[in-house]
């Protein structure tokens, strides 16, 4: 069994209508048949019955445009009849057989009227619901170029994706598209060919493209004809660019279909130079976010070398290496050193800013941290500055086995448990717990400090977005954030009962065994 071809399917799809017969015609030779039987009925005798020969003129009604056309031709039957009869009357007499005759063939012209009245209607009722099928597979092949349009397009899938809809959608054997240039062909360009057309056709890509192919006839509509009916054109138009010019070899859909497909891309084309614009801006914006990650790497690279060289130097002058000093002095290479370390801690989180904007963070090699171990690391380290503001801590830490980047929970906890002391009030109290909750390890921060101002909360965990009373960088609870969520967690911000501020950083338990 042969497979039917796209050229079968297209056919099937729009068959060509079936018009009726003008009105003209119809009335022409049904008069003309009439004229004729009512002659031959008037030169014949009566009993021949000649009149019921009417009815076929009646009967060619059926192939005219209208039932009004029926209805008359009918009428003019039975008035022919009659005349014939009366005629017959008055030259042969009346007799009983020959009025039932006439009345017979008088019945028979009402008859094959109203039959034919009754087909015209039902005729004129499947002509309705072929059209209407007509249109629904039209609609249908419309909606099916949509569907082969979704989706978002830059100019070059469009032009890809377009050829494919139009070739799938015309049943031609070749569809064509490309930018015209100075009457040369160019880039974006598609061709696309039905299975089994000659491949050895080469396409017009970078060649002149002839000159009736450029030249769009006045009145010819969207859809034009060249090269004796064989070839359909059809332009594209791009508002800052040359046209495109579509080129179908063979079609066999209707100019009208083609030409309504054409309308269909042409603001899907439009489209297609937005999405162009915005994936050029977001490279722009990726290289100069590159350039920018760059600069800060570098910078806070650079920037730690003078630094440490700096705090050993002021360390050493601590020590005596230069003499004895005046206190006055030894107080300044103190808050030197101090704010020297604050230099270094930014430079760290600045990298890690670096690290985890980039995504480079999230492909690092993870392995099992003693949390429990980190936080008093962590608190071994801050205690000296919580003795300085007088701040005592309270804490209360379970066993929690996570698996991470130890230096990076590190640095989250540290930036949680620092800003509670820095934000406590001399003589305050910072609790520290440590705890598993269902499959998370769960450290909370609590500290008496005025918390976070309202309407606040929820910048908190955002870049450069300062909470506390005492500024600071604003990058401590950024990181903080983007550390616990690149680990599977959470961290959050809340006010207990008691007018204090609640951290709390929540990390999946390690439940592998190494």
């Amino acid at each position: 069994m042969a497979v039917p071809t796209a050229r079968d399917v297209v056919r099937q799809l729009f068959p060509p209508p079936r018009l009726p017969l003008s009105e003209g015609t119809v009335w022409g030779v049904a008069l003309s048949l009439m004229a004729v039987v009512l002659l031959l009925d008037v030169l014949t005798p009566a009993t021949l019955a000649v009149g019921t020969l009417l009815t076929a003129s009646v009967a060619f009604a059926a192939l005219g445009a209208s039932r009004r056309t029926a209805w008359q031709l009918t009428g003019l039957a039975v008035l022919a009849n009659l005349i014939a009869g009366v005629w017959n009357g008055v030259r042969d007499g009346v007799e009983t057989p020959d009025a039932a005759n006439r009345a017979v063939s008088i019945l028979a012209v009402l008859l094959v009227g109203y039959l034919t009245i009754r087909a015209r209607a039902a005729s004129e009722r499947a002509a309705a619901l072929v059209e209407e099928e007509r249109q629904l597979r039209r609609e249908r092949a419309l909606r099916g170029l949509a569907e082969d349009m979704g989706g978002p397009l830059g100019q070059t899938e469009f032009v890809e994706r377009a050829a494919a809809a139009l070739l799938k959608l015309t049943g031609a054997r070749r569809v064509e598209i490309g930018a015209v240039d100075r009457a040369m062909l160019r880039a974006p360009h598609a061709l696309a060919r039905a299975p089994g057309t000659d491949s050895a056709i080469p396409s017009r890509l970078d060649t002149r493209v002839p000159l009736e192919f450029l030249a769009h006839p006045v009145g010819s509509g969207d859809v034009w004809a060249t090269d004796g009916g064989q070839v359909f054109l059809a332009r594209l138009r791009r508002p800052t660019q040359g046209d495109l010019l579509v080129i179908l070899t063979a079609p066999q859909t209707p100019p009208s279909l083609t030409g309504e497909a054409i309308r269909a891309l042409q603001p899907l084309l439009e489209r297609t130079t937005l999405l162009d614009d915005l994936r050029a801006n977001r490279e722009q914006l990726a290289e100069q976010g590159e350039l920018l990650r760059d600069l800060v790497y570098a910078f806070s690279h650079d920037l730690r070398t003078p630094l440490l060289a700096n705090a050993m130097n002021m360390q050493a002058a601590l020590k005596g290496a230069y003499g004895p000093l005046p206190e006055d002095y030894r107080a300044t290479l103190a808050n030197g050193l101090q704010a020297n370390e604050t230099l270094l801690d930014l430079a760290d989180q600045l990298l890690l800013v670096a690290r985890y904007e980039s995504g480079e963070a999230a492909g690092e090699d993870r392995h099992r941290v003693d949390l429990r171990g980190l936080t008093l690391s962590v608190v071994n380290d801050l205690r000296p500055h919580a003795q300085a503001r007088r701040v005592t801590l309270d804490l209360h830490l379970d066993g929690a086995q996570v698996r991470g980047d130890r230096h990076d929970l590190r640095r989250a906890v540290q930036n949680l448990l620092d800003n509670a002391i820095k934000f406590s009030p001399p003589g305050g109290t910072v609790g520290l717990s440590l705890a598993a909750d269902g499959d998370e390890a769960v450290l909370t921060v609590q500290d008496e400090g005025s918390g976070v101002p309202p309407g606040r909360e929820g910048r908190l965990f955002q870049r450069f977005r300062s909470g506390g009373a005492g500024g600071g960088t604003g990058l401590g609870l950024y990181l903080t954030r983007r550390i616990a969520e690149a680990h599977g967690g959470s961290v959050r911000y809340s006010r207990t009962a008691q007018a204090r501020s609640l951290f709390t950083l929540a990390l999946p338990l390690e439940t592998r065994h190494e």
